[in-house]
């Protein structure tokens, strides 16, 4: 993207302002940021929103530093958690809500959003697979824990937009096409 694509703006505020927002809105409980990558002004753009700043300065490794941040953050009374990208501005609280209904229905250990046969993010994994999460190393996400628990994966069907993602500037105009 050439620059820090959660400080992209959307809907007159910075991009991680927006998917704080979304899940502040939602039934989580405690929401982490992991901020590496120009961590001062993305903490900046949350400026007074409850949420709670986790640094990742091994960010230049790889998503899986993120990951291990956010996961090594969490109280040992966590149950589960909810793995959410800055990227896809048009996640709703809804979906979120949906991911942890269907967790607590189910006792699901990898409850993700899907859209048809693609599975997306975010994605919720319980305490029991959290030393798996914390041994993925390089860039990588946690794609391959959910493909060793794929029989135990549980998907909540959303709209394909949904699972849209900023990983091009053209995807970045053509999403903020949907907002005008």
């Amino acid at each position: 993207m050439g620059g820090d694509k959660v400080l992209l703006a959307w809907g007159g505020q910075p991009l991680i302002r927006h998917i704080a927002g979304v899940a502040l809105a939602s039934r989580l409980e405690t929401i982490y940021v992991i901020v590496g990558h120009q961590a001062d002004a993305v903490a900046d753009a949350l400026d007074g929103m409850p949420v709670r700043i986790i640094p990742n300065h091994s960010y230049a490794q790889g998503q899986s530093t993120s990951l291990m941040a956010g996961v090594a953050a969490l109280p040992e009374q966590t149950a589960a958690a909810l793995i959410m990208l800055a990227d896809q501005p048009l996640l709703t609280a809804c979906v979120i809500d949906q991911l942890i209904t269907t967790f607590h229905q189910t006792g699901a250990p990898i409850v993700a959003a899907c859209s048809g046969k693609r599975r997306g993010n975010p994605v919720l994994f319980t305490r029991t697979l959290f030393p798996e999460l914390l041994a993925i190393r390089g860039d990588l996400g946690a794609r391959n824990v959910v493909a060793a628990h794929r029989e135990e994966l549980r998907c909540v069907e959303v709209a394909s937009h949904v699972l849209a993602d900023i990983d091009t500037p053209e995807a970045y105009r053509a999403l903020l096409g949907t907002i005008s």
